[in-house]
């Protein structure tokens, strides 16, 4: 239906949570179907198996226990074969970039499906399959894990979480698995880490970090870094206190943790005002990368909370930000605060890409961020400081006037800030000019490809609300919440390639009647491989030109990281199909707005593996 002011609000999804009284939570539903997408009980997650997958040959084969296995090493992690896709963007530079060219822009077009495998799992699949010397693992939503032959498609074993039958999954969904040695690691929406024998799936250890019930949950891949575990928590939106915590890959024991809200005495605390820091948000809910030669983790960090920022007055630290951290002790080494007092619901969690850039006569160690604040933002890393070297819109807005040259601080328009007991309208909407969905970077074209959106406005109505431990703390009320598309908009989503030493713009495709909501990932055939979209399209882009080479069908929209790996001399492009989620809730709101398109994207996991015909 539309309110008012002309904003669609979602209607659509299941949504199910188990009260103590037996009722459902009419806040987290109307915020849920809104923002995060559908909650699942375990007896629906069974029940999803009977999804009809008839339409594909999909693989069915149980191999057994994967009988030869190599152990993944610092050394492996830090200088990783082509082949293999270990970490969540293949390097810990987070370029999402493959160095395997057989496949390429003059023979993309013979790409064909060589294997499928349905997951069984409804929701938005949102991990890369992970790829170690022809095994792959992949990571589900609703706690599962498969780890098939990544050359046949063939089952060796499979993981199954018992999820609590009283969890609210706010995101149900999970970005993958961290691989050390002979081990991978899954972090849970009931907020556990998982450690795994990889030869089996059973479990080696099961560590709690916080408790789920108070909203504390996770959904990203873990970063391994020499023996160490590192995960960051969701829950923002509970009023919980972000953090970013360290695990002995051996044993599980919980080594340091940071909170990415400074408390008492410590450095950033003044930027808060009272008590507000010890419920002030700043969740940590995307995986970081890592400057292997310094020897620090770049993490990103989310909004503060509630969401307007009347309620928080100050900078907030170190929210909107991304944290330089020491991996041996957590220490924050020094940081950068892309916009201050978010009152947008604007997460900067992607950590930035490390990229050596050729800037104003010198060699600039910088780190690329395309912002959910709409800024494509370029910094320089150094020992001690983060430095603004440039900023510029990727996509429209009407919050910022423009940017502080010495400062690097964005300068915003009073008249697009959410305040309390007035609705105000700003533009891009919630989800930004770009959410989690991670862009990628080419070493051979030096450009960054950017899965943007464009032409969608957001607002909210801002009200004081009482924070209550283990439900939703927003600061407006879920009704409220909209997504319209601007009068007359002839596209919504925009695969953007850019220039990050000039700042311009080299091409852009555009989606006429979809968004983009999908990972991106460059190769060294001089291709970009995208999906993201409603027509359930998988496609690949000529990496120089942004020429369209070729499309697949899938059975379901993609939400998925591309990867590219090779095994026995064959490269090949794998990704998992699954739309749910944030990706569905645009489509409600698209379909609301009356722009012409069908409401229902299929859902239902399926794994898919392209190869050149032979």
């Amino acid at each position: 239906m539309m309110d008012g002011a002309g904003y669609a609000r979602v209607t659509r999804g299941r949504i199910r949570r188990r009260a103590d009284d037996g009722t459902n939570d009419k806040n987290s539903q109307e915020f849920k179907r809104m923002k995060r997408g559908t909650s699942m009980t375990r007896k629906q997650w069974y029940l999803s198996g009977f999804v009809a997958f008839t339409c594909l040959a999909a693989t069915a084969a149980i191999a057994g226990p994967i009988e030869s296995y190599t152990p993944v090493t610092a050394q492996r992690l830090e200088n990783p074969e082509p082949a293999n896709w270990m970490l969540y963007r293949r390097t810990y530079d987070g370029q999402g970039y493959s160095p395997l060219d057989q496949i390429n822009a003059s023979n993309v077009k013979n790409l064909t499906p060589v294997w499928t495998f349905a997951t069984g799992v409804v929701e938005g699949h949102e991990a890369p399959p992970i790829i170690n010397n022809g095994v792959m693992f992949v990571a589900t939503p609703m706690g599962q894990v498969i780890a098939l032959n990544a050359k046949t498609g063939d089952e060796y074993w499979r993981y199954k979480r018992q999820l609590p039958d009283d969890l609210f999954q706010l995101h149900p969904t999970s970005r993958g698995v961290g691989l050390w040695e002979d081990k991978l690691y899954l972090a849970t929406t009931d907020d556990h880490v998982v450690a795994l024998d990889a030869k089996t799936g059973k479990v080696v250890w099961d560590t709690k970090v916080q408790d789920y019930k108070k909203g504390q949950y996770m959904t990203l891949m873990p970063l391994i870094v020499d023996g160490k575990v590192i995960v960051g928590g969701s829950g923002g939106e509970f009023g919980v206190r972000g953090y970013v915590a360290a695990y002995d890959a051996k044993d599980g024991k919980e080594l340091w943790r940071t909170y990415t809200i400074p408390g008492e005495g410590e450095p950033g605390h003044d930027t808060w005002q009272g008590d507000d820091w010890k419920n002030g948000g700043g969740s940590a809910w995307m995986t970081g990368n890592y400057d292997k030669d310094t020897k620090t983790i770049y993490w990103g960090v989310g909004n503060a909370a509630p969401w307007p920022g009347e309620t928080h007055p100050g900078d907030n630290l170190y929210t909107s930000s991304v944290l330089a951290l020491d991996p041996n002790n957590g220490k924050i080494k020094t940081y950068h605060q892309y916009h201050q007092n978010d009152s947008w619901d604007w997460d900067e969690v992607e950590a930035p890409m490390l990229i050596d850039l050729q800037r104003d006569g010198r060699n600039i160690k910088s780190l690329v961020h395309p912002g959910r604040d709409a800024i494509f933002w370029v910094l320089e890393r150094t020992p001690t400081k983060i430095n603004y070297v440039a900023g510029w819109p990727f996509v429209s807005t009407d919050v910022w006037k423009g940017i502080d040259a010495e400062s690097g601080k964005p300068i915003v328009d009073p008249a697009h800030k959410p305040v309390i007991g007035k609705r105000v309208e700003f533009c891009p909407s919630l989800w930004g000019g770009k959410d989690w969905p991670s862009a990628a970077y080419s070493e051979r074209t030096k450009l960054v490809y950017v899965p943007a959106n464009e032409n969608f406005c957001g607002g909210f109505t801002g009200e004081k609300v009482a924070l209550k431990p283990g439900e939703l703390w927003l600061g407006t009320k879920p009704e409220d919440i909209g997504l319209k598309t601007k009068p007359g908009a002839d596209h919504f989503g925009e695969l953007q390639a850019w220039d990050p030493v000039t700042g311009k713009k080299v091409w852009q495709h555009n989606f006429p009647k979809s968004q983009l909501f999908g990972s991106v990932t460059a190769t060294a055939g001089d291709l970009v491989f995208a999906g993201g979209t409603n027509d359930r399209n998988f496609r690949a882009f000529n990496a120089k030109t942004g020429e369209l080479l070729w499309e697949q069908k899938t059975n379901s929209g993609i939400m998925g990281m591309p990867v590219s790996y090779e095994v026995d001399g064959v490269q090949y492009i794998a990704i998992q199909s699954g739309w749910g989620v944030d990706a569905q809730r645009i489509q409600d709101a698209l379909v609301t707005n009356n722009i012409g398109i069908e409401a229902n994207v299929p859902q239902g996991g399926v794994i898919w593996v392209f190869a050149l015909k032979k």
